[in-house]
């Protein structure tokens, strides 16, 4: 399931730039069936993406489809001045969220409206122990359910910075250009995020004893 994935899949490899802007110019002089070559590597984020927004398979397929028929249609626009992979999951971002809000005009809390520096009073739990968890517990599926669960219970700003940052491995900067605020809005949205994801994750595990210690230890992320 997505669930499973989205707590423990990377960034797959992109084509190396140059063939890239070698596959788009191709595209846009007509060789239309290229264009599934240059989107082939990019599939897998795209879908992930979606999902960590909406939370529902179905929905999420058709925004990736949705966003990668935009990126078509719109290729001409794209001028190169960021990766290929990045401008593609900001149009699948974008997406995503124009979805969420038709289907939730009610409940719809604009990102953008909401105050960048997130000053919300929250404090973070406090674990005397952050040990990392044995490599080969995350494999279990259990973990990954966990972790997957808990990606999906945090506040929207903080689930999309860590997909980005954590789970899909772009840079500060691209995070920073799909979200359309600052750097420095990223970084402080990543830390508040790691922090609760923390929290949602170690009573849980505790509480399973999925691990025979805590599974933190302060700078490590135990979803990488």
């Amino acid at each position: 399931m997505a669930t499973e994935q989205t707590a423990q899949q990377k960034n797959p490899p992109s084509c190396d730039t140059s063939v890239e802007v070698g596959l788009i110019a191709r595209v846009l002089q007509g060789e239309k069936d290229v264009f599934y070559e240059l989107i082939r590597a990019y599939e897998k984020s795209v879908y992930l993406t979606a999902f960590s927004v909406l939370q529902n398979s179905g929905d999420a397929e058709e925004v990736a489809q949705d966003a990668i028929l935009k990126a078509f249609r719109h290729l001409a626009e794209f001028r190169g001045e960021s990766k290929f992979g990045t401008w593609l999951i900001k149009i699948t971002l974008n997406e995503a969220r124009m979805r969420l809000r038709k289907q939730h005009r009610h409940m719809w809390e604009s990102i953008e409206g909401q105050n960048e520096e997130d000053n919300s009073d929250y404090v973070p739990e406090e674990f005397g122990d952050w040990r990392e968890i044995p490599s080969e517990a995350l494999e279990r599926k259990e973990i990954r359910e966990v972790i997957s669960n808990a990606v999906a219970a945090l506040p929207e700003i903080y689930r999309e910075v860590i997909v980005l940052r954590d789970i899909r491995q772009l840079s500060v900067a691209e995070a920073a250009e799909v979200l359309s605020v600052r750097k420095e809005v990223v970084k402080t949205r990543l830390v508040r995020a790691r922090l609760r994801l923390r929290d949602l994750i170690a009573p849980v595990c505790t509480s399973r004893g999925l691990f025979s210690r805590n599974p933190f230890r302060r700078g490590k992320r135990p979803w990488s």
